[in-house]
């Protein structure tokens, strides 16, 4: 019963984080909203995998876990600097060129 609670806060908490994503005023609110929705999709398989009595889910949540975690930083990243692979970490500017 304790569990069934639990997996229903988490729905709930999903579609909320699901509706901050829809409807948040910036881009950066978005993504964070995005990376909230993983992160409660990563405890549901949590959860799940203790309710089927498969400990493997567990390896299967810190996987998405840290999948989440990297594709939020390179999101973020390609919003403010429009490039994933500029090095440095420099800010695109309008006469930023490579010479070479």
């Amino acid at each position: 019963m304790m569990f069934a609670a639990a997996t229903a806060a988490l729905v709930v908490a999903m579609l909320m984080a699901l509706l901050r994503a829809l409807l948040g005023p910036t881009v950066y609110d978005r993504v964070l909203a995005v990376n909230a929705f993983g992160t409660k999709t990563m405890l549901m398989i949590a959860v799940l995998g203790f309710l089927a009595g498969r400990p493997d889910f567990m390896d299967i949540a810190l996987l998405y876990a840290l999948i989440n975690f990297i594709g939020t930083i390179a999101v973020l990243k390609f919003f403010r600097y429009g490039d994933l692979a500029r090095p440095g970490g420099r800010p695109v500017s309008s006469g930023d060129e490579d010479k070479g």
